[in-house]
């Protein structure tokens, strides 16, 4: 009687612990294929491959630089990117941190590039959202959008100039 108490005491106490590692599994593996999503938008964008960047967004997807209007829709996202990337010569997104907080990819990162002859960086980060069909449904920017300009040696915007 006694061994049936202590196993059941045993069985109990660890209950709870084996349910959370198996959650914690599922949400690891969740949160991976996130941010392998958004590794895979970073090697696009340092390889120049404007396709694979704009077919990462959901057909309704939204890229948003907070500073100016959302780009909503893939197609648009390709196109924004497409010309944004006629000037670029080179460019590396140079990751410092990426993590997965309450299901959203958080991403701080240096954008290095050479944009129709001026060298320049700026610190950005991002905030993405993935559906379960691994397409990121929105992607948030943040920076200093004069600073990225200026860098790009721009007088008026790029955005401007894709209408």
């Amino acid at each position: 009687m006694m061994r049936h108490l202590l196993a059941a005491a045993i069985l109990a106490a660890t209950a709870p612990a084996t349910s959370a590692l198996a959650s914690d599994t599922t949400e690891t593996t969740a949160h991976d294929a996130k941010v392998a999503v958004v590794m895979d938008m970073v090697d696009a964008w340092n390889t120049h491959d404007w396709d694979r960047v704009a077919n990462l967004f959901a057909e309704d997807g939204v890229l948003h630089s907070m500073m100016v209007e959302p780009v909503v829709g893939r197609e648009t996202i390709g196109a924004r990117i497409a010309h944004l990337g006629e000037g670029i010569e080179e460019i590396t997104l140079e990751v410092r941190h990426i993590g997965v907080i309450d299901g959203l990819v958080f991403i701080e990162r240096t954008d290095v590039f050479t944009y129709n002859g001026h060298s320049g960086s700026v610190p950005v980060v991002g905030v993405i959202e993935i559906g379960e069909d691994g397409l990121i449904t929105e992607w948030r920017e943040y920076y200093d959008r004069d600073q990225l300009l200026g860098a790009m040696g721009l007088a008026e915007d790029f955005d401007a100039s894709a209408q």
